[in-house]
């Protein structure tokens, strides 16, 4: 670029203007102006979807803040200002009811091009979005100071989110719970009343696991590392904890860990399993 600009003004610089005189001409009849008129504007139209791709590109991953601008079926339009993003069914929150102009904040999930504009796409169920809504509640996770290791999530029922401190002397459940719950809390409030389980990653497999199934107290944890398969005993009055309204604790400690997690009752008899896609099966199924 510097190379052919020499050649028009030598000595020119980066940030240097180049004026280029317009030849005017009288005998443009009005098709040739409604031609120049149209490609000018299809150049600006596509400067613009660039511009805006550009933006919203780099910002994947990231919290934005928009205004239901309509809805159609199912699907959600949220308008972002400079742009008009799309909230689909599976992205949206089971139970969760959108109003025409109310703000909501959503995980920016996806951006793609297309001939018509970049099309964008939002999430209120990805696990991500409740980690972005923690880092923006959480100073000590914004700092890199606690880390999220890891996140199950049943959108609109409840999440598992395990937190790691980098300095000793950091407390990470402590930190994402704040002084008196205020952090949590405000996360559960924009989540519309998400129940969220806050533990401490251990690289201890048996600890990391137990603590998982929070708020049940776990007896014993039997570790197969090969299989990645862990057989739980917990008391009888803590069956029912451990395994979860139609199995969901076990269930989304099994996401978390990565583990296979079997519940067995003190005398030995298994009362849970779960199978490799995180599944849960058994008589002890918990419904209530």
């Amino acid at each position: 670029m510097i190379g052919e600009a020499k050649k028009i003004k030598k000595g020119i610089k980066p940030g240097d203007e180049l004026t280029f005189p317009l030849e005017t001409k009288e005998d443009y009849g009005r098709i040739a102006a409604q031609t120049a008129k149209q490609v000018i504007l299809q150049r600006i139209r596509e400067a613009e979807r660039d511009s805006i791709y550009d933006e919203f590109s780099g910002r994947e991953g990231e919290i934005v803040s928009g205004i239901v601008q309509r809805i159609e079926g199912r699907f959600v339009f949220l308008d972002l200002v400079r742009s008009i993003g799309l909230l689909p069914p599976d992205e949206q929150v089971r139970g969760e009811r959108y109003r025409v102009g109310e703000r909501i904040k959503t995980l920016l999930l996806k951006v793609d091009k297309s001939q018509r504009g970049p099309s964008i796409y939002l999430s209120r169920s990805h696990p991500k979005f409740v980690a972005k809504l923690f880092e923006i509640e959480v100073p000590e996770i914004a700092s890199g100071v606690v880390e999220i290791k890891n996140i199950a999530r049943e959108a609109g029922s409840r999440t598992k989110i395990a937190v790691a401190s980098n300095e000793e002397h950091i407390d990470p459940v402590g930190s994402c719970v704040g002084q008196k719950g205020v952090r949590v809390s405000t996360v559960i409030a924009e989540l519309g009343g998400e129940k969220i389980d806050i533990i401490p990653y251990n690289d201890n497999s048996e600890k990391y696991i137990s603590a998982s199934l929070s708020p049940a107290k776990i007896l014993e944890v039997d570790i197969d590392e090969e299989r990645k398969h862990a057989k739980v005993t917990v008391a009888e009055d803590q069956l029912s904890l451990a395994i979860g309204k139609g199995g969901q604790n076990v269930r989304l400690a099994a996401k978390l860990t990565g583990y296979k997690i079997d519940i067995r009752s003190k005398t030995g008899e298994t009362v849970v399993e779960t199978t490799e896609d995180g599944e849960v099966s058994g008589e002890g199924i918990a419904e209530e």
